[in-house]
């Protein structure tokens, strides 16, 4: 079982949790990043909740 395997069995039933973690990422990222990097992790989180099971907080 690879990790994507593992991140996909723990967001079943953790949804809330998974889509303020990857929340939480982006934001370290786009800050890190001076803020330059927006677009770029908007569009790499939403590909995170959709590999993992969808987007729960928007």
């Amino acid at each position: 079982m690879g990790i994507a395997d593992k991140a996909q069995d723990f967001a079943e039933g953790h949804e809330a949790q998974t889509d303020q973690a990857i929340d939480k990422a982006g934001d370290a990222a786009d800050a890190k990043g001076g803020g330059k990097l927006g677009a770029g992790v908007d569009a790499a989180q939403e590909k995170a909740d959709d590999a993992i099971g969808g987007d729960q907080g928007a």
